[in-house]
């Protein structure tokens, strides 16, 4: 073979090893799909992904507990006599919580951005601010004197650092979706869809961003003001295809930069949380119970620096709430400033004492863990974006905010201006469905006329009277709570209170009453644990609940996604 040939040879490998690896390099390309072959992220368009997302981030003041399997209810003797907290096994997915209970703080920002926002000034508004306001006359109580918290404590820096209390589970959900919003803002912002400063300086009561609203129709936040979106306005580049159309102008959620919402944790979430039950784990299994957030079955501490101090804040007896002057077994007499007690095993604090808090679920004696033991939750109400003729979605204007009228007469704002107006899913989503077949869950298996298999007495509505209200039906539901009734008279506008006076009422629980979990300052010790359960109506407030916030976790189980199994 001649030299022409051998260099020919030679040539013809090399190209054929270069065609080779470039196909390899193509096969294991992440911006490659494996299910068509072609590009994603193409700059002449086509499929846009984020190919580089590693895990979602912890959003601000949450931390990460990773999910896993455990007993909810109580492994200690009931000596109540409760039977509302059988143990049951369940699964929870991991998820994230707030480091701390909402201090005075934070909600005061809340407050602050409605004010702003919303001007109370206004008659049109006046319902939005009110309706947030925490009630802080829950501090008074007949025989005592406690006008000092009543006037100062929500807002005065001395009390800045302590759980918001007063505030209804309605307040804490919709605290939890603002929230959201201002978080998601904050995010599109440092990533340059949005306008720097926009979110101080160019917002107004029919200008503000939804996170809904932002992916359902992103043309559509701050009111239709397109400037603050526009690539020509913001730090994002955008691409321009061969067609001369432009990608990359709003964030999706395929770009992972959207943050799933806070909201209130479930009850099982709740528990598992304040259980810790890490510091237990022995490869695959616990090696103990607990009664407690922390290790052992005493409330004091048996570190020699501290020893002897307790571990949560709580009334340790009768007139008895912080111990004697000097020696302050707990640090407090009301509530006390967040941070001030060791944290459990996944960095939470004050998962016992200092204030009890809301969790979302509807309350019932029983945890059907029959029917379903992952994630358990009861309190579903399914609904969907309503849709306007032309196929796009309803926007509340600030002539459409939906304000309602709550049995203690309180009025609070159900949909804001900017957000997605919702309504109940229908036939079109349940037809043939196996999994759910109805809008509203929030009684399922409990003893109503669909689901019941044992309760058979029925009875019909009477008012106090005794006469059958016309058009009630008989029913066989199982809670038969009070039905008390605000109405406002057509002359006058005044409100018109009606407490339900009826002899046949059997129970206090009903669809809006909600779970609250832990002890608070003004409990004793046995409600510490972690697996007691209580409940109150979710339209009213007391000194002694306040809440936190949890976030679901999307993708991996684990932030580490090589832990090694022990």
């Amino acid at each position: 073979m001649d030299m022409k040939k051998v260099m020919a040879f030679k040539i013809l490998l090399l190209v054929a090893i270069s065609l080779a690896t470039i196909g390899c390099k193509r096969s294991s390309n992440s911006n490659s799909s494996r299910a068509t072959g072609w590009d994603i992220n193409d700059r002449e368009g086509g499929f846009q992904y984020n190919t580089q997302f590693q895990e979602q981030e912890t959003a601000p003041g949450l931390v990460f507990v990773e999910g896993g399997t455990f007993t909810m209810g109580r492994v200690q003797d009931d000596v109540m006599h409760d039977w509302n907290n059988t143990p049951n096994q369940q699964h929870v997915q991991s998820f994230y919580m707030d480091e701390t209970e909402v201090t005075n703080k934070m909600y005061l920002e809340y407050l602050d951005w409605l004010k702003r926002i919303y001007p109370p000034s206004e008659e049109n508004y006046r319902a939005i601010y009110d309706g947030a306001l925490p009630d802080t006359l829950v501090w008074r109580n007949r025989l005592g004197f406690n006008e000092v918290m009543t006037e100062n404590y929500l807002r005065h820096p001395g009390y800045g650092e302590y759980p918001v209390v007063g505030v209804s589970w309605i307040q804490a959900v919709e605290f939890a979706s603002w929230r959201t919003d201002r978080v998601n803002e904050m995010y599109l912002e440092e990533a340059g869809y949005i306008t720097r400063d926009a979110k101080i300086a160019s917002v107004g009561a029919g200008e503000t961003f939804n996170t809904e609203t932002y992916i359902n129709a992103p043309s559509q936040v701050y009111g239709g003001n397109d400037s603050l979106t526009s690539p020509d306005n913001t730090r994002r580049r955008v691409q321009t295809t061969a067609s001369g159309d432009t990608t990359g102008v709003y964030a999706t959620r395929e770009t992972g930069l959207i943050s799933p919402s806070y909201r209130l944790p479930t009850e099982v979430e709740w528990e598992y949380a304040a259980l810790g039950l890490t510091e237990l784990r022995s490869y695959n299994i616990y090696r103990g119970r607990k009664k407690y957030p922390w290790d052992g079955q005493y409330t004091r501490s048996g570190k020699r620096k501290v020893r002897g101090d307790q571990l949560a804040n709580f009334k340790q007896g009768n007139g008895d709430y912080g111990g004697i002057a000097g020696w302050s077994d707990d640090g407090a007499d009301i509530t006390n400033e967040v941070k001030q007690y060791e944290p459990n095993d996944f960095g939470l604090y004050d998962m016992a004492g200092n204030v009890a808090e809301w969790v979302a679920d509807v309350y019932r004696p029983i945890v059907d863990d029959e029917f379903n033991d992952f994630n358990y939750y009861r309190g579903n109400v399914y609904t969907k974006n309503a849709i306007n003729e032309d196929g796009t979605v309803t926007i509340v204007t600030t002539d459409e905010i939906v304000f309602d009228t709550l049995p203690n007469g309180k009025v609070v704002a159900r949909d804001l201006p900017g957000e997605i107006a919702q309504i109940p899913i229908d036939e079109d989503e349940t037809y043939l469905r196996q999994n759910f077949d109805r809008s509203d869950n929030r009684n399922f298996r409990d003893g109503d006329k669909q689901s019941s298999r044992q309760y058979r007495e029925s009875f019909t509505e009477t008012d106090e009277n005794g006469n059958i209200i016309v058009g009630a039906s008989v029913t066989s539901k199982m809670y038969n709570s009070p039905k008390h009734s605000v109405t406002t008279d057509d002359s006058t506008g005044v409100l018109i209170r009606e407490y339900d006076k009826s002899n046949k009422r059997t129970s206090l629980i009903n669809d809006e009453v909600r779970v609250y979990k832990g002890g608070s300052w003004k409990d004793r010790e046995y409600w510490l644990d972690p697996a007691q359960r209580r409940y109150f109506p979710q339209t009213m407030a007391t000194d002694y609940i306040g809440f936190r916030c949890a976030m679901s976790r999307v993708g991996s189980k684990s932030k580490s996604k090589n832990k090694t199994k022990n």
